[in-house]
């Protein structure tokens, strides 16, 4: 048991280690109040409260996250006696301060308190970590950031778990489970749709969430992934005829909201080219700067002559928050003009998820480019990983691990191309 508080007492406190029991916490400052009580502050990179971004939630809402997070500190201080209000303080990119009052309801609707919000996952973990509670492993595409990954992936493969079928996800699975008592992928190949949509009419219970078109999709990702193992295109997809195609990847750290690499993969008649635009100090401007070089080289392109290829919303969201940080670097009808461009196409929801199915267990880019034949220079390929990478290029400046950033990203990138290009050579095949 330790208390982490100096003596004699400071103002601040930076990084202090809070222990009790199996309780441990390191806030990233710790304030000491006039009482001689303290308040943990943690200094995000991002808001401190939920965007207006379509994932993000409603306005002016407290970020569970940041919420959990904050409630350990503070009930790690009540309990050594530093302590007694149920407070703690996000301080954002903005260098705006947050107070999370933690004693409030979660929303408008929600009687649960954030505090007791805490507690409940709290049990949860000491349950799980008891063995007294047991989860059963499921594949969702949150999960990729868990140390668990691995495991429940291996899990669920060996088991053939429903969860493997891409965007069925924990909760569909449950409920399939507990109304159709089936558990395997195999399972849903044989399934009388028409007889469930009749039994869904009379039960309204039964299969909630899950209408006659998603169970119809499942089936035939089921029968793709058992039986044809062919990708399919359901119907022809129209790429524009450019004189210049790039092809776009960033790399950011989504615990820190910052983005330290743009990748535009370029082909034209002359070649193949790669571009990179890369933060070099983990800075506001340095963040802003490697942006306004990025988006120099696309207002550089010829007019309505190229075609912008990306992979995920996740670059479209991740720019709109970064419009907020730095406005002075394009406008908000600029960012919407691009992205709403038609020349500008993200493969996954305009074509995979929307119009096609593949003989896989996931469709990220990793897994579609390696099912046709694609291969990532680095060994141990992954997002996670290229995070690491850029903290330790920050801390040595060395060239060779900030060239593993950028021929990660060129790949990624390339990844892209030889996706659309698969896609092209699909069209032939596609189901009118």
């Amino acid at each position: 048991m330790s208390c982490g508080i100096l003596h004699p007492p400071v103002a601040l406190i930076y990084q202090g280690v809070l222990v009790y029991d199996v309780l441990l916490g390191i806030p990233d400052l710790l304030r000491r109040l006039p009482d001689g009580l303290y308040v943990p502050v943690d200094i995000k990179s991002g808001s401190g409260l939920e965007g207006t971004d379509e994932e993000e939630g409603e306005d002016g809402k407290p970020k569970k996250h940041y919420a959990v997070q904050l409630c350990l500190y503070v009930e790690i201080l009540r309990r050594l006696g530093f302590a007694k209000e149920n407070k703690g303080i996000i301080l954002d990119i903005d260098k705006q301060e947050t107070e999370y009052l933690l004693d409030q309801p979660r929303g408008i609707k929600a009687k649960e308190t954030w505090w007791e919000f805490y507690e409940t996952i709290k049990e949860e973990v000491k349950a799980l970590i008891k063995q007294v509670k047991s989860n059963t492993p499921a594949m969702q595409s949150s999960c990729k950031m868990c140390p668990w990954y691995q495991s429940c992936k291996k899990w669920c493969k060996e088991n053939d778990d429903l969860s493997c079928l891409p965007g069925l996800g924990r909760s569909r699975r449950d409920t399939i489970c507990n109304d159709l008592k089936i558990n395997k992928v195999s399972d849903m190949i044989t399934l009388d749709i028409s007889t469930l949509m009749e039994r869904k009419k009379k039960e309204r219970e039964f299969l909630s969430g899950l209408a006659e078109k998603s169970l119809s999709s499942f089936q035939r990702r089921a029968s793709i992934v058992k039986v044809s193992l062919k990708p399919v295109l359901y119907q022809k997809v129209t790429f524009p005829a450019v004189s210049r195609e790039i092809f776009f990847d960033i790399e950011d750290d989504p615990t820190q909201e910052f983005v330290y690499l743009h990748g535009a993969y370029e082909r034209s008649a002359k070649g193949e080219s790669f571009h990179a635009f890369v933060a070099k100090e983990h800075t506001r401007d340095g963040e802003a700067q490697a942006w306004k070089e990025f988006w120099e080289y696309i207002w550089s392109l010829p007019e309505n002559d190229y075609a912008v290829y990306y992979y995920s919303h996740h670059e479209k969201s991740t720019y709109k928050h970064m419009l907020k940080k730095h406005p002075n670097v394009l406008t908000e009808s600029q960012l919407e003009g691009f992205f709403e461009h038609p020349n500008v196409i993200d493969l996954y929801s305009k074509v995979i998820r929307s119009h096609s199915d593949w003989p896989l267990w996931s469709y990220s880019l990793k897994d579609i480019a390696t099912y046709l034949g694609f291969t990532w220079r680095d060994e141990t390929p992954s997002g996670a990983l290229s995070i690491q990478w850029y903290n330790k290029f920050l801390e040595t400046n060395d060239t060779a691990i900030l060239n593993r950033i950028l021929e990660y990203n060129e790949d990624d990138c390339k990844a892209t191309m030889i996706l659309k290009d698969a896609l092209v050579r699909l069209n032939s095949e596609a189901k009118v």
